[in-house]
């Protein structure tokens, strides 16, 4: 069995990992307490990226103990394609307890796999129709 680790190359560490792919989203998965957004990259595996401002959550504890569970539902998604990810908090997302998180958290992992898999059918779809 694979070990569930967190090391650094798996998370977007620099400002411009970040600007790749603020400038280059190719897919969006919004929820009411959180918005993933995600481009492709060449590494291999998923890195992710966390965004909790202090508009959104008063108290650093809010935004440790949210920050602390996505890295923690991460590191379970084995199966996650080659993206960079930023994840996003939104504003009521400190008053849920940990369970809803992690249980949204799950439910948003799946919707991205989802919908990187829905869109790189569309892709092979026009890429085939354009060739004809």
């Amino acid at each position: 069995m694979k070990a569930l680790t967190f090391p650094k190359s798996h998370r977007l560490l620099r400002p411009s990992d970040y600007s790749k792919v603020f400038d280059d989203v190719q897919l969006k998965v919004p929820h009411r307490n959180f918005l993933i957004l995600a481009a492709p990259n060449n590494l291999g595996h998923a890195r992710v990226g966390l965004i909790f401002s202090k508009k959104n959550f008063k108290l650093a504890v809010q935004r440790n103990r949210i920050k602390r569970q996505v890295r923690e539902t991460f590191r379970h998604q084995t199966d996650l394609p080659d993206l960079d990810i930023i994840v996003l908090g939104r504003q009521r997302l400190a008053q849920l307890d940990n369970a809803s998180v992690i249980s949204s958290l799950n439910d948003l992992w799946r919707r991205l796999r989802k919908k990187y898999h829905q869109s790189s059918v569309d892709q092979t779809t026009m890429n085939s129709k354009g060739t004809g």
